[in-house]
């Protein structure tokens, strides 16, 4: 095999590829990127056998061929190189030559033959959103998958298609997020479990381009993510979603307004004295048309008062600061509601179209 390509796109292409090589495994072909030459276009593969990458980079291919080299060595000596063009060359014996300008350098490849390549997943039933609206749904909701995998299901996020609606949901057992987008056309009826690490790396792999397309395509165990130039392979995760629609209640004693960046503002200074792991709550007294938030910790104080428009009753209610910023950070809106019923109910925060809906469960507190 041999190729010339420029470095940036084989960069751009090796970035890409290397988010499916599993940062520890078993089996060393996992730990590859296979490369595949010909015509004048250069695939690159990696494969964890839970989620799978192709992506390709135009070059000129001067010898086709395939082989399969480690991906970080990879990586590393294409960052590292000193000109714009690289030249790629491997032999019979599966040598590796890759030079630019004076540097060379000589590894050691692996046979293309021993490399499991993506799953041959039907691309039929399919949905087509922009690039950036998908980006934001996945930033704006991620935050509230678990980190654990106590409950398989909570670490990925829900994918539910009903007719022109496209609804995401994560939740963690402590806070939901929900997300919902008008796509242009009716479609099947469609709701499946996507790991959040698959969602993260698509995040991180879009453009998020306006005006570009995301192909997304559903099979019976895969889903299947598609930009020009890419393809995202992934396992679907077993199992019946929670029905969220019943933990989510239109009832509320107390409808707040409050500006969301003073809101913001004072709950990240409010987190100056929660330490990592801290269960310590910020306490939200809400009185007529003012909202004063406090905490009081070990590590000091602070009270703040902020102007808010109130419909209903005063209550006083506790909230894990960390919780309301993820949330707070994730709206757009220069205002924001918040919806609650009483000190130990959920709080709801959402916009009157409901296109977000994020709910946060109360923490107990002691005056």
């Amino acid at each position: 095999m041999k190729f010339i390509a420029a470095k940036t796109d084989l960069q751009s292409a090796i970035g890409i590829a290397i988010r499916a090589v599993p940062s520890h495994t078993t089996m060393d072909i996992l730990e590859c990127i296979l490369i595949e030459a010909s015509g004048n276009e250069i695939l690159l593969t990696a494969n964890d056998m839970e989620m799978g990458i192709k992506t390709r980079l135009t070059g000129t291919v001067e010898k086709s061929g395939i082989i399969a080299v480690d991906a970080k060595m990879f990586s590393d000596i294409v960052r590292k190189l000193p000109e714009e063009i690289v030249t790629f060359i491997s032999d019979e014996n599966l040598n590796i030559t890759i030079s630019s300008g004076k540097a060379k350098f000589a590894i050691a490849g692996k046979s293309g033959e021993e490399f499991t390549d993506l799953p041959n997943v039907e691309r039929e039933d399919c949905i087509t959103v922009s690039q950036f609206t998908l980006k934001n749904m996945i930033n704006q909701t991620i935050f509230s998958i678990a980190a654990n995998e106590n409950n398989k299901l909570m670490t990925g996020e829900l994918f539910e298609v009903k007719g022109s609606i496209l609804r995401i949901v994560a939740l963690d057992g402590h806070r939901i997020a929900i997300r919902r987008v008008a796509l242009s056309e009716e479609y099947a009826d469609r709701r499946v479990v996507v790991p959040g690490k698959t969602l993260n790396d698509i995040s991180r792999i879009l453009p998020g381009e306006m005006d570009e397309i995301v192909s997304i395509y559903f099979a019976k165990n895969h889903i299947i993510f598609e930009i020009p130039g890419t393809r995202v392979v992934s396992r679907l995760i077993d199992g019946e979603y929670f029905n969220v629609d019943q933990m989510i209640s239109t009832d509320y004693e107390t409808k707040l307004t409050v500006r969301k960046s003073g809101f913001l503002s004072c709950v990240d200074r409010a987190s100056l004295f929660v330490r990592e792991g801290d269960k310590k709550p910020i306490i939200i007294d809400i009185e007529d048309q003012q909202m004063n938030l406090s905490i009081n910790s070990p590590l000091g104080s602070m009270d703040e008062e902020l102007d808010i428009v109130k419909e209903g009753r005063d209550l006083a209610i506790g909230f894990n600061p960390k919780f309301l910023m993820d949330a707070l950070k994730a709206i757009d809106d220069e205002e924001v509601s918040l919806y609650l019923i009483n000190p130990k109910a959920p709080c709801f925060i959402r916009d009157e179209d409901e296109n977000y809906t994020y709910l946060i469960l109360p923490v107990n507190f002691v005056r």
